[in-house]
């Protein structure tokens, strides 16, 4: 007789659409069904979302309301436990309700008995103190810690965690994959994901298709105003066909048209724009990332998309997490948000277009190797709930 399936939590910001949060919870989906089927056992997650219609449909998994108390704690008693995370739900520049909210869910899980597992998360900024004993207390009581890179770990540290007692794994949107690559019979339900197969609909399907991924940061848009200027000068070298592709809607397609009526006329010399509005599944935005010779991004998402794509990306800095991100894979930013270079940018671009062989050769080893890290996390969980049950 099989074992009744062991349902189990999952907490972070989603729901609210922004495909980088989005395709992580994709990525623990794919992970925990992944490890469970190799494990014997069967899993079956409950989202914890703003949208729980939405997510439902979108994933084919049970959700609740992360907002309504009720709802939490009933689906937290009827679990096997919590998984918290990944992304950057712990930090206080976005929000100061962030941090209390998440760790109020964990320590619901705890004071239920339930085993808490933290899932590769970005942990920071914390500008507020008073939150280090906080975190510091409900995560000594987790049964497994992970973080998405090694700045993370030395925060908790210095909060007082011992060290050994939080791994550092790559972010999980690494071991991202379209549903092709998938092997038979482990095909996630939900909605299906449409199949461009890398067409996006260009009347000069012939151009290299520069990838770009933008969002609002600075007050004045300097960084945007230096993006289109560069992307202007890259135009001019050669026609390409600029593809924006905004992560956080709406914000990331209203500063995608910015940049739009920044660059004006660029079709004289044969080159193409176009905005895609239509990727709000994570696996389609994969593939529109993959069908890109170059990535363009501010986005961490957008760039890590890229790497397990294999495609060539530039990155730029508004926050720590994209540094520590790019160099896992030995590279760095093109610039920041506060001081961005036009021509540095074009020339950048310039050079990956012409030789995207040498960038692939270079960085394989690394980007391999974060790929086949990315479901530790769900190993771990697996093999603990395989031995409890």
């Amino acid at each position: 007789m099989a074992a009744p399936a062991q349902k189990i939590v999952l907490s972070g910001y989603y729901g609210f659409r922004n495909s980088g949060d989005e395709a992580v919870l994709q990525s623990i989906l794919i992970a925990l069904k992944r490890q469970s089927e190799a494990a014997g056992i069967s899993i079956e997650p409950v989202v914890l979302s703003i949208d729980p219609e939405w997510t439902s449909a979108t994933y084919g998994v049970e959700a609740v309301h992360r907002m309504k108390l009720a709802e939490v704690r009933r689906a937290i008693g009827e679990s096997s436990g919590l998984i918290s995370g990944g992304g950057s739900l712990l930090q206080d520049v976005t929000s100061g309700k962030s941090i209390p909210y998440y760790l109020g869910v964990i320590k619901i899980a705890q004071w239920m008995g339930k085993p808490t597992f933290i899932y590769a998360q970005g942990i920071g900024p914390v500008q507020r103190k008073l939150f280090h004993p906080m975190i510091k207390s409900v995560f000594r009581k987790c049964t497994y810690v992970s973080v998405r890179d090694e700045q993370s770990r030395e925060l908790l540290v210095s909060m007082g965690l011992r060290q050994g007692d939080v791994q550092v794994v790559p972010d999980p949107v690494m071991g991202l994959t379209l549903p092709e690559e998938m092997a038979p019979g482990r095909e996630l339900k939900g909605q299906p994901v449409a199949d461009s197969g890398g067409d996006t609909g260009l009347e000069r399907p012939d151009l290299p298709i520069i990838g770009v991924s933008v969002r609002y940061w600075e007050k004045d848009r300097r960084e945007l105003d230096a993006i289109a200027e560069g992307l202007r000068q890259v135009c001019r070298t050669l026609p390409v066909h600029l593809r924006f592709l905004p992560f956080h809607l709406p914000s990331d397609t209203e500063a995608s048209k910015y940049c739009i009526d920044k660059l004006g006329n660029i079709t004289e010399n044969g080159s193409a724009i176009s905005l895609s509005e239509e990727a709000d599944h994570p696996q389609t935005m994969l593939r529109e990332v993959g069908a890109c010779s170059v990535l363009l991004g501010m986005r961490l998402h957008s760039l890590i998309y890229a790497a397990g794509r294999r495609v060539p990306l530039i990155g730029i800095s508004y926050d720590p997490k994209i540094d520590h991100f790019l160099s896992r894979i030995d590279s760095r930013p093109v610039g920041t948000t506060a001081s961005l270079d036009s021509e540095i940018l074009a020339g950048e671009i310039v050079t990956l277009l012409k030789d995207e062989a040498a960038w692939r050769e270079q960085r394989e080893i690394p980007i391999d190797a974060l790929i086949h890290e990315a479901e530790a996390p769900a190993r771990r969980i697996v093999e603990y709930l395989s031995h409890k049950g």
